[in-house]
Formats: structure tokens, C-alpha cells, sequence
């Protein structure tokens, strides 16, 4: 008879829960899973247990979640059924069951990126067009082109047609009415920002406009907008503006989740610009918040800037946080353990091995070959001449005894130099294998989210960049 295994989880994950459990396709098992009516798994306690789960209870084994820390005997005694932790993350339970599991797909998302070339009308059109297939190759939709104020674009029309051939979708940006209708004229898909009092430039070319209010902040206006697009039955975006922090940024977003409520069926967008370049902080957790409310308010169209070199790679955040929400909403679920694309300085589990496991496998090591491996208390170096811990590299250097071996010497410092970073930071370190920063790198680390995707019209080499 097969084994039959009952799990205990809370409301947030429950639905993802279910999802992989019933992606293990055939198993040697039968199970059941109960919401044990606790909003986060980890908080149940086991008075709680006792309390919501009635016996008898037909089980074989209880499977609790990993960060449960009750009694797990004191459980198994009052129920007489085997309690047992599980994963701490849901995505780690088919190794856990020793199956496969089925791969997380991140081949989806609901969310177009227009990438802007705020600089465009400074650019030679060779150095235009080279600008934006490298941000299609890191994931951007729309080609976003920036017109600076008082700076002639002579070459607007041709960039428009340029990018078109290329089979890419061309935005044009601009304040300026005379921009926007040359933009319109010679083929662009969109039109950034149109207003009440502009929108009639849309209706004339045919050009889908991203709709802001004609007073900042008014929703009123942007609704007069909106009404007019509606009027006509032109396709249209709508954007209620996100400021930056300290310039009205906490009610912009009031503004976002009111302009949902009015409207809740209208394409939006949301700038992340404004937090993204105007925050000294890293971008990729800034993009994955902005990221969550877009997905919660079902805002399907974020236009990413980058300006400031610590946003150099925002395109690549803003695709990688797109697929990201979109798996997690599928599934209902907390958006983590889906992928590392946005854990760039720090690792969720970054030390797979504690120091006394390092320890236990340093005390058999037979030969000269050294290892080196991090824990919470430095970075570890070990062969068979002993077994040296420290927080500086350059403090285990004199002990190695490689001085007249200088191909050896130089592997050493840079794999010890490695590992120091790595447990700096909290990342996890492998010898000999690169460390990880997620989408913070171009190339190889981010081949795997550039998925094609039905409907994609340009195919770009990938990036081959180590």
C-alpha cells in the first residue's frame, strides 16, 4: 500500500503547496494537505496544531514546514503518527521527497518593458540604433526614444524607421507637440504623455498614447483623458505618474491604487525611474517592490530609464522581476524561491555547510590539495597539513607554504579573495566556480531568463560574456 503523507501548511503558501505537490505527477505516495489556519506556515505553533488538527489522523508521516521549531516528539507522541520537518522553502520539497520536480517556468510574464534612451536626440542614429538592441537583447518591448528640451532630433523620423525595420516597437518621448507628431508621422507605436488637451494627436495618426493627467496629480484630468480615448475607441495606457521619494511619493501611490479602483479594467503604466535613479540604493530590490505593486494592481507596462551608472543593468531587473511575480501570482504565492535573478549581494542560503561540518571533512582529508569553503565564521582552508580559518585572506596566505610556487600562490589569492567576498557579503561560495550576482551580470547568468517568447519579432545573438 502506498504511503500516504499529510502536510501542514498556512494560507500563503497553501496554493503553491498544491501546485507542486501536484507537478510531481506519479508518486509511490497519496497525500492530503491541511491550511492549519495560520497566515505564515512557520508561525504555527504546536499548541495551535493541537488545537486545529483533530484525531484520529490517517497518516503515515506529518510533514511540517522546515522553519517550524515546536517539538516534533511531543507531536508524534500525542497523535501517534511520525511528525517531520520538511524544506524550509516549498520549491526545495521534491528533493525532499526524492523526486525531480517540475522546473520553475519563468518563460512568462504579463508586462511590457519601454526602455527609454532618455539621450536620443545626442546620438548619432548608428549609435542609437546599437543602443537599443542591446537593451531588446536585456529584455526591453518598446524602444522608448527621449527628446531633451531645446535639442534639435533632425533624425527623429529616420530613427523611427530604423527601429522599426528592425522589427522592434518605437516609443517617442517628448513635451514637445511638433516631436511627438514627426514620431507619430513617420511610424511610431506610442506617444509619451498625452493629456486631455493633446490626445487629439493620437486620434489623428493612429498612435496608441500613454495618457497622463494636464495638472500633475490630477486624476480628474487623466479621467477626461481617458474618457476621450474611450470616446473614440483608440487603444491608449494610462499613467498617474510616480514621484520620488520626499516629492510625493507616498501619495502617488495612493494615486496608483485610486486610479485602479476608478478604473479597473484600463491598461496602466508605471515610471520606475523616479525611484530607481533617484534613490541611492541598490536598484534590484527597489525594481522588485515596484515590481509586486504592479503585479497586485495588474499594471501591465513600466517604463525603466537608466541614467545613473548604479542602474546599469535595470532593464535586465525589471525582466527578470516581471517573470518572477507573474510565477508567483499564478501560483498565489510569496514571490521567493523562484529565482536568484534579483538576490545580487546576498544569498539566501549562503553557507550550505556549518563550521563543524567543515571541520568533520578537513580531519579526513589525505592529501595536499587544498580546499577552501565558507561558514558563518570565515572562510575555511584545508589539506592534509591542517586546517586554518580566518575573515581576511591575507591573513592565511604566510601558512600555505606556496611562496616559490607562483601559479599556485595566484590561484590561491584569487579563490581566497573570492571567498572573502563571498562571505562578506553572504553569498554562497563553490571553488573554482564563479560567484553569482543575478541579474547584476550580463551574459551567461542571464541567458536562462531570455527566453523567446510567441510573438517576438527580433532574435539577437546572446550575449557570450563570461
Amino acid at each position: 500500500m502506498a504511503e500516504h503523507l499529510l502536510f501542514l501548511t498556512g494560507h500563503l503558501a497553501r496554493a503553491r503547496l498544491e501546485r507542486v505537490l501536484a507537478d510531481l505527477g506519479k508518486t509511490a505516495f497519496t497525500y492530503d494537505i491541511v491550511d492549519i489556519g495560520v497566515k505564515v506556515a512557520a508561525l504555527m505553533t504546536e499548541e495551535i496544531i493541537a488545537r486545529r488538527l483533530k484525531p484520529p489522523v490517517t497518516a503515515d508521516r506529518i510533514i511540517l514546514p522546515g522553519r517550524y521549531r515546536g517539538d516534533l516528539g511531543s507531536l508524534s507522541q500525542r497523535f501517534g503518527v511520525p511528525f517531520e520537518r520538511g524544506p524550509d522553502e516549498v520549491a526545495d520539497l521534491p528533493a525532499f521527497l526524492g523526486r525531480a520536480g517540475k522546473p520553475v517556468d519563468l518563460s512568462r510574464h504579463d508586462m511590457r518593458i519601454f526602455a527609454e534612451i532618455v539621450d536620443a536626440s545626442a546620438l548619432s542614429l548608428e549609435a542609437l540604433m546599437q543602443r537599443a538592441v542591446d537593451l531588446a537583447a536585456a529584455g526591453a518591448d518598446v524602444i522608448d526614444l527621449g527628446c531633451l528640451p531645446e535639442t534639435p532630433f533632425p533624425h527623429l523620423s529616420d530613427a523611427v524607421r530604423a527601429l522599426k525595420a528592425r522589427g522592434l516597437k518605437v516609443s517617442v518621448d517628448s513635451a514637445n507637440l511638433e516631436e511627438l507628431e514627426t514620431g507619430a508621422a513617420a511610424g511610431a507605436d506610442y506617444l509619451l504623455s498625452l493629456t486631455e488637451h493633446t490626445i487629439g494627436l493620437a486620434i489623428k495618426y493612429g498612435v496608441t498614447p500613454i495618457l497622463i493627467a494636464a495638472i500633475p496629480g490630477d486624476l480628474d484630468s487623466l479621467g477626461r483623458a481617458i474618457d476621450a480615448a474611450q470616446a473614440v475607441n483608440i487603444p491608449f495606457i494610462a499613467d498617474p505618474v510616480l514621484d520620488p521619494i520626499h516629492f510625493g511619493f507616498a501619495v502617488s501611490l495612493g494615486r496608483f491604487l485610486e486610479a485602479r479602483r476608478r478604473w479597473p479594467d484600463i491598461p496602466m503604466m508605471m515610471g520606475t525611474g523616479n525611484l530607481t535613479e533617484l534613490t541611492d540604493a541598490d536598484s534590484s530590490g527597489v525594481t522588485a517592490l515596484l515590481a509586486g505593486i504592479c503585479s497586485e494592481l495588474s499594471i501591465g507596462n513600466v517604463l525603466v530609464v537608466n541614467v545613473s551608472p548604479h542602474t546599469i543593468r535595470t532593464v535586465e531587473e525589471h525582466d527578470s522581476a516581471r517573470r518572477t511575480m507573474f510565477a508567483a501570482k499564478q501560483d498565489h504565492a510569496l514571490p521567493r524561491g523562484y529565482d536568484a535573478g534579483l538576490l545580487q549581494v546576498h544569498d539566501r542560503k549562503p553557507y550550505p555547510n556549518s563550521a563543524a561540518d567543515i571541520a568533520a571533512l578537513a580531519a579526513d582529508v589525505r592529501d595536499a590539495n587544498f580546499r577552501i569553503m565558507t561558514a558563518p565564521d570565515g572562510v575555511h582552508i584545508f589539506n592534509a597539513g591542517g586546517h586554518r580559518i580566518a575573515q581576511d585572506a591575507f591573513e592565511l596566505f604566510p601558512g600555505l607554504d606556496v611562496e616559490g610556487d607562483g601559479a599556485h600562490a595566484f590561484y590561491l589569492g584569487a579563490e581566497l579573495t573570492k571567498a572573502e567576498i563571498a562571505w562578506k557579503l553572504g553569498k554562497r561560495y563553490t571553488q573554482d566556480e564563479p560567484l553569482t550576482f543575478g541579474a547584476a551580470l550580463p551574459g551567461k547568468q542571464q541567458d536562462r531568463l531570455r527566453l523567446a517568447e510567441a510573438g517576438h519579432t527580433l532574435r539577437l545573438k546572446k550575449d557570450k560574456a563570461p
